[in-house]
């Protein structure tokens, strides 16, 4: 079981955060994209009916599914949605703002 994991790599881009759960593939997605870029995140352990998948579910306005991403203050949803802004191009400016 996996904890709350900080990586640590450059500290000049915006707090993230991203709740997980143990053996999920969208999970797993989303935080080796994240390592990709290079960026410092906490990997949040949140598996279904703990307190941290609620607290994912308030602030992410009630998405019950893992991963729940967030940069800074910003809600940026699940590994489709991350994987949808490297896409287009969007990530690096939200990473690095």
């Amino acid at each position: 079981m996996r904890s709350e994991l900080p990586r640590s790599l450059p500290e000049t881009m915006k707090t993230i955060e991203i709740y997980t759960q143990p053996f999920c593939p969208y999970c797993a997605r989303a935080v080796n994209l994240l390592t990709k870029k290079g960026v410092t995140f906490k990997e949040i352990d949140a598996p279904g009916g703990t307190p941290a998948r609620e607290e994912a579910r308030a602030r992410s306005g009630g998405r019950s599914t893992v991963p729940q991403i967030f940069i800074g203050d910003q809600h940026i949803g699940g590994s489709d949605d991350l994987a949808a802004l490297e896409r287009a191009g969007k990530l690096d400016a939200l990473l690095a703002a």
